[in-house]
């Protein structure tokens, strides 16, 4: 949250320079080839994650920074809230414009024809889907496996980012890097959906309510994780999600998540609000269970 994302050189930015180079290599229309693809990718940064924690092992020191330097890279948290915070700059403004450009910096949706109230929805329902994603997913895997865990698994969601749509092109090759990322969310996805149940409150949203939709309407989505995130944030925000999705002619139409009005610019404010006690909490949690477990004398990795 202090330091931020530098706007260039980042390093998941480098992984998917290098990940793109080596799909040109290797691309071709089959599954396995997108399994060889998906393979050599997150090996690689597991190996890198690995070798870390092997050199660092009896210093704590070195340790420590290799440890947070990786926690930094991989997680996604304060981007995503100065994203939202943009956005909703540009809209409460009324520069329709503006907000359009900016869209793209967060999600895929072709931003040409949307108004302000569809550029809310979108905003808020990437937040939620990327508070897991991008926060709560690499602390848990963190706090399982340490550095290895870090990098796995923001290697896997990249992939996934770059190479897991429903595309002619990435229909067979990137099934595997989507069903990867589809396993590696499922837990993440259902703790995000229980914290943003539980802090609703921060958004001026009912705990209960919130519970309440993500019970009925988390499995409506077609996406098994990304549901769960939405439908949470659906029922603490009090709105209504979901609908057609416009990915550069491509369009997707997502069942409706919650039960109030659809989004408004307000909204985004409040979703950002959200978001931000959800990955607070999920800091929490995530270096709680290991201090609980150092008086164990165990360390993430052990099994």
């Amino acid at each position: 949250m202090v330091v931020g994302d530098p706007r260039r050189g980042h390093p998941v930015a480098v992984f998917g320079n290098r990940a793109a180079a080596l799909e040109k290599r290797i691309y071709r229309d089959s599954r396995a080839s997108g399994v060889a693809f998906t393979a050599a990718c997150v090996g690689a940064a597991t190996g890198i994650g690995l070798a870390a924690d092997r050199l660092t092992r009896s210093c704590p020191v070195a340790r420590t920074a290799v440890t947070a330097a990786a926690t930094w890279a991989v997680l996604g948290g304060t981007t995503l809230a100065r994203e939202g915070a943009h956005l909703s700059a540009a809209l409460e403004s009324g520069d329709l414009p503006a907000a359009r450009e900016r869209l793209p910096h967060l999600c895929g949706r072709d931003p040409s024809r949307l108004d302000a109230g569809e550029i809310a929805r979108a905003t808020v329902e990437s937040i939620a889907e990327n508070s897991s994603d991008a926060v709560v997913a690499p602390l848990v895997w963190g706090a399982v496996f340490g550095v290895p865990g870090l990098l796995a698994y923001r290697a896997i969601n990249t992939l996934d980012a770059m190479v897991g749509h429903r595309s002619p092109r990435y229909e067979r090759f990137g099934w595997a890097s989507a069903r990867l990322d589809d396993a590696a969310n499922f837990l993440p996805a259902r703790l995000t959906g229980l914290l943003t149940a539980a802090l609703a409150g921060t958004a001026g949203g009912s705990p209960g309510r919130a519970a309440a939709v993500l019970r009925r309407d988390g499995r409506r989505h077609p996406s098994p994780n990304s549901g769960r995130c939405e439908a949470a944030f659906a029922g603490a925000l009090g709105v209504r999600l979901g609908g057609a999705n416009d990915y550069g002619g491509r369009v997707e139409h997502r069942p409706e998540l919650g039960d109030g009005p659809r989004p408004g610019v307000a909204d985004i404010r409040r979703s950002v609000r959200l978001a931000r006690a959800v990955s607070l909490t999920a800091v929490a949690l995530a270096a709680g269970a290991l201090g609980i477990a150092s008086l164990f004398g165990h360390r993430p990795g052990d099994r």
